[in-house]
């Protein structure tokens, strides 16, 4: 999981244009793409990958980093 920050909408928008292009020039199937005409929190499904790209206000928001922190649970595995 990558997670990226735009410093507007234009920003968000250029950034995630050129995630879908290279993927597309790196031979993958052409990702899936939600949020793109808003351009306040654009998701791109790369398979194995998936980019997160946040206006700055929207990022501080979700948080997504904090699931992926040391306040996260742990999964334990009963055998």
């Amino acid at each position: 999981m990558i997670i990226a920050t735009g410093r507007s909408t234009t920003h968000v928008g250029a950034i995630a244009d050129k995630v879908i292009k290279a993927c597309k020039s790196a031979g993958l199937a052409s990702p899936r793409v939600e949020g793109l005409p808003q351009c306040d929190w654009v998701l791109i499904d790369a398979s194995d990958v998936i980019v997160h790209v946040f206006r700055p206000e929207v990022r501080q928001f979700y948080n997504l980093e904090k699931m992926w922190g040391g306040d996260r649970p742990v999964e334990i595995k009963l055998v």
